[in-house]
């Protein structure tokens, strides 16, 4: 096989930003070739198979601009800058953009572009629990995904869990069609239909069958206890008060939950209190604990879809003006 070798200047790099502590950055890039690379003084040798040394200089030039620019770099930097030059993708060298991006896929980059999206995001990677509330279309479960990804890819975490409570106003599972696994499909398939445009055919159907992505209903989290997991609670807007409980009290250690709901869509009976309605009153102020608020300026879908939830908005509030009802019909 061919090698070739190729050096790199540094002169006028902060050279121990750009390779990190412990040259972490620059071992960051080696892990993901067989390439060498060694740092020498102002300068880096790559020595390798010609297509690999080609990548790792353009990762490197990507990364000086970074450092360039913003004086910092990250490790979170290096493994979007990675990811963004194996799929063939342009890097975004504005901090603000940089700090937005959560995955780059091979069709695209998946990034936080609302304010609501880029606060959603901020209290992700800084809190273990997150509780993201708001209108359909806000990009609350496919951010969440992205991030759960991005964790797995970048080896923060070992598992991936996305589960949905199995509600639907006037049906149950009893009553639909089939086995077990065809009766709960249909409720989970939002969450298969995020997946699949983060990661090929074959990488998802790898890591269903090894169990390092899993997607169950709600119901199946019980007992359990997750360790070095990422772990979604979708549609929880649908989960009991003891159902919430039951699902914020698996995590283990090294793990994190993202929580997503729409209030204003609950399916559950009249007389049964949603338990993302009753969870901010308990948990908020508890440090590692976040709430973040979507409005209908941070949809991202069809131009109509504000108006549509804003003209739903103003009729409910209506129709429980009327009534004397809040949240999910309860009398007050």
């Amino acid at each position: 096989m061919e090698t070739v070798e190729k050096k790199i200047g540094l002169s006028g790099v902060d050279v121990q930003t750009l390779l990190g502590s412990n040259d972490s950055n620059l071992l960051a890039v080696e892990n993901k070739f067989d390439a060498s690379i060694v740092a020498r003084g102002d300068t880096i040798v790559v020595r390798g198979e010609p297509n690999e040394v080609n990548l790792i200089e353009r990762i490197f030039r990507e990364l000086i601009t970074i450092v360039n620019k913003s004086s910092n770099l990250t490790s979170r930097d290096v493994e979007t800058v990675i990811d963004a030059v194996g799929t063939g993708r342009e890097v975004v060298f504005h901090e603000e953009d940089l700090d937005s991006v959560i995955l780059y896929t091979k069709t695209g980059v998946i990034k936080a572009r609302t304010p609501g999206q880029r606060e959603y995001y901020k209290q992700a990677r800084t809190n273990d629990v997150v509780f993201a509330i708001g209108p359909a279309g806000t990009g609350k479960t496919y951010l969440a995904v992205a991030m759960a990804v991005a964790a797995l890819r970048n080896r923060e975490i070992s598992k991936v869990v996305l589960c949905r409570p199995a509600v639907e106003a006037g049906e149950s599972l009893g009553f639909l069609p089939g086995d077990l696994r065809e009766k709960i499909d249909p409720y989970l398939r939002p969450l298969y239909d995020a997946l699949e445009e983060m990661l090929s055919s074959e990488k998802l159907k790898s890591n269903i069958e090894k169990n390092v992505i899993e997607i169950a209903p709600l119901a199946y989290m019980r007992g359990r206890t997750l360790n070095n997991a990422f772990v979604i609670l979708d549609e929880a807007q649908n989960a009991t008060a003891a159902q919430m409980k039951m699902f914020l009290t698996r995590l283990g250690l090294n793990s994190r939950a993202i929580v997503t709901g729409d209030i204003t869509q609950i399916d559950l009976p009249s007389t049964t209190i949603s338990g993302l309605v009753e969870v901010e009153k308990i948990l908020k102020g508890i440090e590692g604990i976040s709430f973040v608020a979507f409005g209908k300026q941070d949809v991202v879908r069809h131009r109509l879809v504000k108006d549509i939830i804003e003209a739903y908005g103003k009729h409910d509030t209506a129709t429980r003006s009327q009534n004397g009802t809040h949240g999910n019909g309860n009398k007050q």
